[in-house]
């Protein structure tokens, strides 16, 4: 008999800008289209956004330093700021971006961070190397996952690499990505599965975005089939990955018993993969 789980995720998490009277009702959103600094002394600091309205702006750089970056009603924000005098612990500096629309309401950014060039020394500058070691580990593990068939479940543990994004209008997120995909089912009848998926992703107000997908699967011995999916991207870690939660239903088309579910939890990155449009 088939046994049926359904995992019930509670999520309560605010807006990527919300205003910092606590009122969500209105919120502005900030595509970051330049983040970076130049190598060359004076070692400048350049950054570029759009808001999806007119407001004010300015940044605060590692919780210390604050700049203007427009202080008129502007849609396109433009900064470039001297940061050779400025004293960092770390080669990846957070910021964020506060902005006040034509009312006076204040709204507060999610953090970015500013990725410190190799030669600009910091207090902390071994941290560049850990970044990069733990972000390799990270991106290398294993999505686990619990698999249940007609008969049984299973434990599984399943590798995605993202390799062809389709760009938004948004920094964020792509509007579509293509992916590759290895799993290994555990004890299972048939273990071995290679994917080939496509994924489109929506962000969306609490959580970070939704993203509905399709794959075709086989396990080069005759077992193919299709396994449409539902993604809920939940919060960021360093503003690189991801942290997800999915839920996926495989079949053999005409195989009437070879559906199975799938339930994982993963993380999701761009490293690879190749952007178009």
């Amino acid at each position: 008999m088939l046994k049926l789980i359904l995992p019930v995720i509670l999520i309560f998490f605010t807006h990527d800008c919300y205003s910092q009277d606590g009122n969500q009702q209105d919120s502005v959103e900030v595509f970051i289209i330049e983040n970076y600094v130049t190598p060359e002394v004076p070692n400048t600091f350049m950054l570029t956004f759009f808001t999806d309205r007119k407001v004010k702006s300015k940044i605060i750089i590692d919780d210390e330093y604050d700049y203007v970056v427009s202080d008129n009603l502007v849609e396109t924000h433009k900064a470039e700021i001297d940061i050779s005098k400025l004293n960092f612990r770390y080669n990846f500096v957070p910021f964020t971006i506060t902005m006040e629309d034509s009312l006076g309401n204040v709204f507060k950014s999610e953090g970015y961070e500013i990725e410190m060039p190799k030669e600009i020394k910091v207090e902390g500058g071994s941290s560049f190397l850990l970044f990069c070691l733990f972000g390799g580990i990270v991106f290398a593990l294993p999505s686990p996952a619990y698999v249940i068939d007609k008969d049984d479940s299973y434990f599984s543990l399943t590798k995605e690499v993202p390799l062809l994004f389709i760009r938004s209008s948004g920094y964020n997120y792509p509007l579509s990505y293509f992916s590759v995909e290895y799993s290994n089912i555990f004890d299972a009848p048939i273990r071995n599965f290679f994917r080939v998926g496509y994924k489109h992703i929506f962000e969306t107000p609490g959580i970070k975005y939704i993203s509905p997908g399709i794959n075709g699967f086989t396990n080069f011995k005759g077992f193919n089939g299709i396994s449409p999916e539902l993604s809920l991207g939940l919060f960021r870690i360093y503003n690189t990955f991801t942290v997800y939660a999915r839920y996926r239903f495989n079949a053999k088309p005409g195989d009437v018993g070879s559906e199975f579910h799938e339930f994982s939890i993963g993380l999701y990155s761009g490293f690879f993969a190749i952007y178009i449009n």
